[in-house]
């Protein structure tokens, strides 16, 4: 929690970036743990069916996957979503992230800078991770709730610059930090402060959920507030809630916690809704996307792009050639979904054919 100054409360730098890092280490090893105490929502994309398409008339090898994000051209429409833990556990995982996302040529979105905004540690995330992956695009990283509680246009330059992003991504996370002992849970005048640095910043804003999706509704408010990018982030992926319920240092907060382990939009709703209210916006579906198949059915319901982030957080742990290894296997399940509904890029993918009943 930021807490102002004059607050008699208030942590020192030192306490903060611990009591900040603790924690950010604590939701990696409950994300990599076998399971959670949470029930499982459904994303919604095993309820969508590709209709088979027989003779094809393509080779795989010429299926383009290419796409342009805030404007870098990837070699497939995938983006490492946020991924965080404590200075120097992440700062690894950060710099395995960034080579593979540089060999693949896809989109890499770091996690929250917070630790390196306040504190002395920067967890990779300075200069060094632009050098790793120069070609790429990259999104810096910082949290809406912070927006309104000292954080201000300065900070958000600063998350930039020290990476050299291409674009600002604002997470909304208000279930997490609601149910989050000590959770930033004012949240007036947020919208305000992204409209400010739409305006201000220089480069295009992203705003994502974390788990809970964005409805059709929040996503407009944010286009006309100038955001460039809606990440949906729907419920099927990491539930937060649930996460903060495995921290929760009393019986009753684990409670409330659980309560609203399966709250949120699924993604696969979530994208549809969004799409259909906002035909021009750039869109990214993120939430419980397992496999490239769950990809191309986010595209195909209207996504530009499918982020990931807990299902390659294992092989992020271990090297680069292991986050490698996964997403080019992503990459190769969304081009034989290409492949099989006889679609030769992502535009003959967002009209491929559905079966009506989802069998």
């Amino acid at each position: 929690m930021i807490r102002t100054a004059g607050d008699p409360t208030a942590l020192t730098g030192s306490e903060a970036t611990a009591d900040i890092g603790e924690r950010k280490t604590d939701h990696l090893d409950i994300v990599l743990a076998p399971k959670l105490a949470s029930k499982r929502v459904d994303a919604g994309f095993d309820a969508i069916r590709f209709e088979h398409c027989a003779l094809p008339e393509l080779d795989v090898s010429d299926i383009d996957l290419s796409a342009t994000f805030v404007g870098r051209r990837l070699r497939a429409p995938l983006l490492i979503s946020s991924m965080t833990g404590g200075p120097e556990r992440s700062a690894r995982i950060n710099a395995h992230l960034a080579e593979a996302a540089q060999e693949l040529r896809i989109a890499l979105g770091v996690g929250s800078q917070r630790i390196a905004l306040e504190g002395r540690a920067q967890g990779g995330l300075d200069g060094s991770l632009r050098r790793l992956a120069p070609d790429i695009a990259l999104l810096a990283n910082i949290g809406a709730a912070q927006l309104v509680l000292g954080y201000g246009l300065e900070e958000a330059r600063r998350a930039v610059d020290m990476i050299e992003a291409d674009a600002l991504i604002v997470h909304l996370n208000p279930l997490q930090e609601a149910v989050q002992a000590g959770g930033d849970r004012s949240w007036r005048g947020v919208l305000d402060a992204i409209e400010t640095l739409v305006r201000e910043l220089g480069c295009p804003i992203v705003v994502k959920e974390v788990g809970a999706g964005l409805s059709a509704n929040v996503a407009r408010r944010l286009m006309e507030a100038g955001v460039s990018v809606i990440d949906v982030a729907g419920a099927g992926g990491t539930s937060w809630s649930a996460v903060e319920a495995e921290r929760a240092a009393s019986a009753a907060t684990r409670e409330t916690a659980l309560l609203f382990a399966d709250w949120g939009i699924p993604t696969a709703t979530a994208i549809r809704a969004v799409r259909k209210a906002l035909p021009e916006i750039c869109l990214v579906g993120s939430g419980g996307v397992r496999s490239g198949l769950d990809a191309a059915k986010a595209i195909r319901l209207g996504a530009d792009l499918a982020g990931q982030a807990a299902a390659g957080l294992a092989g992020a742990e271990q090297s680069t050639e292991a986050v490698v290894a996964h997403f080019s296997t992503v990459a190769e399940q969304l081009r034989i979904a290409c492949f099989c509904t006889g679609s030769a890029n992502l535009a003959a993918l967002r009209k491929a054919p559905l079966l009506q009943d989802g069998t």
